[in-house]
This record gives structure tokens, C-alpha cells and sequence, in this order.
């Protein structure tokens, strides 16, 4: 399993959604860094300790993103995807991340 730690393999700073908002968006980490390791890896453990704070627009595109791309469907997530914390406070997060992907899928039901 390939453990992608968002403070400093990305940036402990995340923030916007867009490519435009900011260096360490949501579209960014999703296509370079979630994405293929996915694809590759098959199960990815994202740890969200150490980041100053998550905006909901980095969290929606770049978790939520994946399921309204195309690229995986939320029961699929379920079973690749781990998003861990040691840190209780960002747990809201963790909880936000599957909420934009559930959100996603059924936005994507026909």
C-alpha cells in the first residue's frame, strides 16, 4: 500500500480547487499525486496530518474529483482509499472527504 502524506509529499498548505486558485490545489494533487498512485498501486492510504487546514474546495476536487472525472466510482474508493489521521481534530476532515465522495457519486446517478 503506497501512504501519500499531504504535508510533505504535497504541501502543507493545501488550498483551492483550480489550477489558477493556487500551487497546491485540489486539481493538482488529484491528477499528479491520488490518481496515479490509484492506478498503480492499487490501495493508498492519504494521511492529513501536519496541514495547517483543508478547504472544502481542495478536499471536494481532489477526492470528490475523482469520482466526478470518471476515474473511479465511490464503492471502488471505498476499498482503495484509506485517509488516515492521528490528529482527532482533523477527523471532521476525513468525514468531509467521504461526504464529497458520495456527493459526487449521486450527483453522477442517472
Amino acid at each position: 500500500m503506497k501512504t501519500i502524506k499531504i504535508a510533505t509529499d504535497y504541501s502543507n498548505t493545501p488550498l483551492g480547487r483550480y489550477l489558477e486558485d493556487s500551487e497546491f490545489n485540489g486539481t493538482r494533487f488529484r491528477e499528479e499525486f491520488l490518481k496515479p498512485a490509484l492506478e498503480k498501486e492499487g490501495e493508498v492510504e492519504v494521511d492529513i496530518d501536519g496541514v495547517e487546514g483543508y478547504g472544502s474546495s481542495f478536499l471536494d476536487e481532489a477526492f470528490g474529483g475523482l469520482v466526478r472525472k470518471g476515474y473511479f466510482k465511490a464503492a471502488e474508493l471505498h476499498r482503495k482509499l484509506v485517509i488516515r489521521n492521528a490528529d482527532p481534530d482533523l477527523a471532521l476532515y476525513r468525514d468531509l472527504i467521504w461526504k464529497y465522495i458520495r456527493q459526487a457519486e449521486a450527483r453522477k446517478a442517472p
